[in-house]
């Protein structure tokens, strides 16, 4: 096993992992480095827990050396507000003993705030796509002097929309610079990101797309509808000695809120969630307590966790089984990290049955099926989306599908088949005369002044 010994850093950069308490580096961080150091372009592919951050910043510390100009030189662009506070949080902790400025922006604060920040100089930005664009327009930073550009979950970047924002983006830094991507997944949106953009880019990759990771097992529950999920989730976060840190995924924030305010009662003091629309001070507090145990359980959906470095997570419960088999992987790698052992468990309908096996496809295994506990009741409430559709044929104020009208198919009256076809001038004027017919025209009007007679 390699050690960090190994690596070309300086004593300074030692002592920050000495701290740490790290003695050998991951695989993903270990093939990633004489890549970074070489200036290559580089897609990092690796699973969720694995050092991806430090992976891509040691090296990026080690070459950074100390100046005091205003302009960063070192760009990190994340998905998400709570990955900007992490990310920072860690490059400080990494950049202990060097003499490195770091700031972090993103949306949802006072943005005039941020604008003095940068203000006063700094080596190393860390951003949301969103808000890095405001301040670049407002000019309040400029990124003439960025060496390094760093895109951090790149594919969760793509799945929110943000590939308009980064080709802005991209079109306002150097086109001298290194590019460093490093993402969980190696999608098609990503290939053709770095074939638009990127050329001669190195693929370093530590474990196939989609591979679970070995100290993380996973059990799944045949669950007939939501209200039966509720009770179930009830029935296992009561045991309370072996569900100590739950991490609940849910697909959307409407759900979100329905399993949380179905919960709070009876988990009082024990629960909290987070969602894109909750504020960022409650989010950033809810995370916290959850990080450090003052709540037990933690609700959320597949944005606001992705990539969040939350510690020893006993249990990652998915709610909803996903539609895409990716988002499970990036929602089990929430456990299990650092080495340490981790349980997964997946609820799923009939509606998910496909879902399910897309995930099993991805992984190449099954997940292993419990049999479903006999204490738990089995609702027969059904949520608006599960209710079945009346049908009431005599009923002239409701429409089935099948008689849903349609497009208009009558025929159209004659005064309504024209087309525009230009103005008569164009139209009619031209094709007669062969030629615009122009009153200041003087070649024109003696020509056809001489015809005429």
């Amino acid at each position: 096993m390699a050690s960090f010994d190994e690596f070309n850093i300086s004593n300074q950069l030692r002592y920050a992992i000495e701290d740490l308490g790290f003695e050998n580096p991951t695989p993903i961080q270990e093939k990633s480095f004489p890549v970074v150091m070489s200036g290559t372009d580089i897609i990092g592919i690796a699973q969720t827990g694995t050092g991806k951050t430090f992976a891509y910043m040691l090296p990026i510390l080690q070459q950074l050396k100390f100046s005091k100009q205003v302009n960063p030189r070192v760009l990190v662009m994340v998905p998400t507000r709570e990955l900007v506070v992490q990310v920072v949080d860690e490059i400080e902790k990494f950049s202990k003993y060097l003499n490195i400025r770091v700031a972090g922006v993103y949306g949802g604060t006072n943005i005039n705030r941020q604008k003095e920040a940068l203000a006063q100089g700094t080596d190393i930005v860390v951003a949301t796509p969103g808000r890095l664009y405001d301040l670049v327009i407002s000019r309040a930073l400029q990124l003439k002097a960025i060496k390094k550009l760093v895109i951090d979950e790149v594919d969760v970047m793509l799945d929110l929309g943000f590939r308009f924002q980064l080709n802005n983006i991209f079109e306002l830094l150097p086109e001298r610079r290194q590019n460093i991507m490093f993402s969980a997944t190696m999608t098609d949106e990503i290939e053709t990101l770095i074939n638009d953009f990127f050329r001669g880019t190195e693929k370093v990759s530590v474990a196939v797309s989609g591979t679970p990771l070995e100290n993380i097992s996973q059990h799944c529950y045949n669950v007939p509808n939501f209200y039966t999920k509720i009770n179930l989730l009830s029935h296992l976060l009561n045991q309370k000695d072996t569900y100590q840190k739950v991490l609940v995924f849910v697909g959307n924030k409407k759900s979100a809120d329905l399993v949380f305010n179905t919960l709070e009662a009876a988990f009082d003091g024990e629960i909290s969630v987070i969602h894109a629309n909750k504020t960022q001070n409650y989010r950033l507090r809810s995370i916290e307590s959850f990080d450090q145990g003052e709540h037990r359980i933690l609700v959320t959906t597949d944005v606001m966790a992705r990539g969040l470095d939350l510690d020893k997570i006993s249990h990652v419960i998915n709610f909803d089984t996903p539609h895409f088999p990716e988002n499970y992987m990036h929602r089990i790698g929430r456990t299990g990290r650092a080495e340490e052992q981790g349980s997964a468990i997946l609820f799923y309908t009939e509606k998910e049955m496909d879902d399910k096996k897309a995930i099993e496809t991805l992984m190449k295994m099954e997940i292993s099926e419990e049999a479903f506990p006999k204490g738990v009741e089995i609702s027969t409430k059904l949520t608006p989306e599960e209710q079945p559709r009346t049908v009431e044929p005599d009923n002239p104020h409701k429409v089935n599908d099948a008689d849903t009208p349609g497009a208009s198919f009558h025929q159209k009256k004659e005064k309504n088949r024209k087309t525009n076809q230009g103005g008569s001038y164009k139209r009619i004027v031209k094709q007669k005369y062969k030629k615009p017919k122009t009153k200041g025209d003087i070649n024109y009007n003696r020509r056809n002044k001489n015809k005429k007679r």
